[in-house]
């Protein structure tokens, strides 16, 4: 996989208009400029990978725009050696930019086929993150309490396995919703109350309730 002139050069195009659209946290930025896009698509997507748009990456499953990785990374106000769970792997593009940010990736995906074939694009990359394959609703309950969690799929509901999994001064940011979603960031404070901030309209991939999970 090559990173060449030209790849640098629309990422740094692709940085220049979030920061348009108001994106400022510089952690954010810089982990995103570090992690080429391009080698997570499919070569036929190679010459749009920087624009803002979503692709598809198989198993009915898509990249996020690089606005909505921005805007979910930075409510997660990730900190070096934060613990997160990441509920939707897909080809790895979100991991590893928390990955590049510091923190300690725990991710689960649902589509085994998608998760053999990240295992080794990340690996290749040299991403450390520990990935799984498995049910998101249910997260990982022996590695938790995590510092953060990320859903990059639209759930019908908040679960409450993955709310019991966040720790005390904890942020989770989840999209919220059935056809369209709204994204929530959803925090926990030192007694252990949950609050819920609603921050506008997105339109993910469905994440499957558990009984359809295979």
């Amino acid at each position: 996989m090559i990173d060449g002139y030209i790849h640098k050069g629309k990422r740094l195009n692709m940085l220049k208009e979030l920061e348009s659209k108001g994106f400022k946290d510089k952690a954010v930025l810089n982990a995103m400029n570090e992690v080429p896009r391009h080698f997570y698509l499919h070569e036929m997507f190679e010459n749009f990978a920087y624009e803002d748009q979503a692709f598809k990456i198989g198993c009915g499953q898509t990249i996020s725009h690089p606005s909505t990785v921005a805007f979910q990374t930075e409510l997660l106000q990730i900190q070096k050696g934060d613990k997160i769970l990441e509920i939707g792997t897909g080809c790895g593009y979100q991991t590893s930019v928390l990955v590049k940010m510091g923190a300690k990736v725990f991710s689960i995906e649902r589509q085994r086929p998608l998760y053999v074939e990240t295992k080794k694009i990340l690996q290749n990359l040299g991403i450390r993150a520990q990935l799984f394959y498995g049910d998101g609703y249910k997260g990982l309950p022996a590695f938790a309490p995590f510092d953060k969690i990320i859903v990059t799929a639209g759930a019908p509901f908040i679960p409450q396995d993955l709310v019991n999994q966040l720790d005390v001064n904890g942020r989770m940011v989840i999209p919220v919703g059935e056809k369209v979603q709204i994204m929530t960031l959803i925090t926990k404070n030192q007694n252990g109350e949950v609050n819920e901030e609603k921050l506008g309209e997105f339109k993910f991939v469905p994440m499957l309730q558990d009984k359809e999970w295979k």
